[in-house]
């Protein structure tokens, strides 16, 4: 009878141990998302912060076998120190993420686009399953286009400000290369290309300075115009044709706002 009488105490002081064990594992899990604070100073928090923002996003091709090896690559230290990215797509559509979208993925290394230098504090970073030799599969591309849409809305991210690695860094990468279909992309609306109808520049017209309005570096120009024929023509190439003149100043044109209006012949007398 005293042991049948005790059992319901027992029960209660059980879920009251059981209760006190989660509240203090809820308690010590936001202790661990807490921002860091200096023991030195006294904290007195202010809402008017904000985490980094990326402005770009930098496409990649993996270079490797399957989804899972870059995978692993992605997540271990390799022989020429730790990469990732924010997010890898596999040639079947499969989306992972790999890196929080606040965070600084170690995805495009040194290099430049327009005025931005450190391009990891600046951008999302999406790797393909690709091995660089190959068409991009089309599962992958519809999740790329699923993904950039999320992203650029989610993030306020400008959509023509989607470039490849080659783009930021033409003297040392080719990714995602001559097989990538920019222009499919950019008919779902992201990324920059030039609007028909393509038209002569005018006299005086500088394919150096519309190149460099785009955002390409001029250190190296024959490499730079090695990426723009990649990204625009899916050619290769270093030295710039009447062909490359008229994509130039139709991108300069949409950039500087003046539209797409080729220039018309004065009027007849």
């Amino acid at each position: 009878m005293k042991a049948t009488a005790l059992q319901p105490i027992s029960t209660a002081h059980h879920s009251l141990r059981l209760g006190g064990v989660l509240l203090l594992l809820v308690l010590l899990g936001a202790c661990a998302h807490a921002p860091p604070r200096n023991p030195l100073a006294t904290w007195v928090p202010s809402p008017n912060y904000d985490t980094r923002r990326a402005v770009l996003i930098v496409l990649h091709y993996t270079e490797q076998q399957s989804a899972q090896e870059s995978l692993d690559t992605l997540r271990t230290r390799n022989s020429g120190g730790p990469v990732s990215a924010h997010y890898l797509i596999g040639r079947d559509g499969h989306i992972y993420q790999l890196v929080a979208d606040p965070m600084r993925a170690w995805q495009a290394g040194p290099g430049r686009w327009g005025t931005i230098t450190d391009l990891n504090s600046a951008s999302i970073g999406i790797e393909l399953d690709n091995d660089g030799h190959s068409p991009f599969a089309a599962p992958q591309i519809a999740s790329l286009v699923s993904l950039l849409g999320d992203l650029t809305t989610r993030l306020n991210i400008p959509p023509t400000q989607i470039i490849g690695h080659e783009d930021l860094a033409p003297t040392r990468k080719i990714d995602p290369g001559p097989y990538f279909p920019w222009a499919q992309l950019a008919a779902a609306g992201f990324g920059r290309w030039p609007q028909s109808p393509l038209c002569d520049p005018p006299t005086g017209f500088d394919p150096w300075m519309a190149l460099g309005l785009i955002g390409y570096a001029l250190d190296d120009r024959p490499a730079a115009v090695r990426a723009f024929h990649h990204h625009f023509r899916a050619m290769q190439g270093e030295a710039l044709d009447a062909q490359d003149l008229q994509i130039l100043y139709n991108l300069a044109q949409q950039i500087d706002g003046g539209g797409n209006a080729c220039a018309q012949p004065p009027p007849a007398s």
